[in-house]
C-alpha cells in the first residue's frame, strides 16, 4: 500500500484516501435492520399490554405495550414509563414511541429486548396525563 501524503496541502489527497477505504458506519447498518427507520419517533396503534420481567439482581414487573408501526407495519415492545400510566394505555390507542436511549441502539436498564418508549397516547402527553394536567382524549 502506498504510504500517506504529508505536508501542509495534503489535505485533498487524505480526503479522497478516505473515501476509498471507508467502511459503512454503524449508524448506516442500523437504518436498515432499525423499525423506525431511522427516525427518531413513530406513531403506532397498541395491540395488547404485556409485563416483561427485570433482569437481575432486580425483581419486577415492568409494564410494556405491544405496538405495530402505522408506517411499516413492524410490531416492537415500548416500555410504558411512570407510575399507573399502564392505565392509561389502552389497546387500539394510538401512542407515539421514542428510542430509549440506551447505548448503541440497545435496551436500557433492566429491561431485555426493549429499546423503545411511549411518550404521547392519543395526541396527549404521556407525562402530562400522569400530573393530571391534561385528560385522554377519546378517539
Amino acid at each position: 500500500m502506498a504510504k500517506k501524503s504529508r505536508g501542509l496541502n495534503a489535505g485533498i489527497k487524505l480526503k479522497e484516501r478516505r473515501k476509498v477505504s471507508k467502511k459503512p458506519r454503524r449508524s448506516a447498518l442500523k437504518k436498515k435492520t432499525d423499525p423506525l427507520q431511522g427516525a427518531s419517533q413513530a406513531k403506532g396503534i397498541v395491540l395488547e399490554k404485556v409485563q416483561r420481567e427485570a433482569k437481575q439482581p432486580n425483581s419486577a414487573m415492568r409494564r410494556c405495550a405491544r405496538v405495530q408501526l402505522v408506517k411499516n407495519g413492524i410490531q416492537i415492545t415500548a416500555f410504558i414509563p411512570g407510575m399507573g400510566a399502564s392505565k392509561l394505555v389502552d389497546e387500539h390507542d394510538e401512542v407515539i414511541v421514542e428510542c430509549i436511549g440506551g447505548k448503541m441502539g440497545r435496551s436500557k436498564g433492566d429491561i431485555p429486548g426493549v429499546r423503545w418508549q411511549v411518550i404521547k397516547v392519543n395526541d396527549q402527553s404521556l407525562r402530562g396525563l400522569l400530573s393530571g394536567k391534561l385528560e385522554k382524549a377519546r378517539k
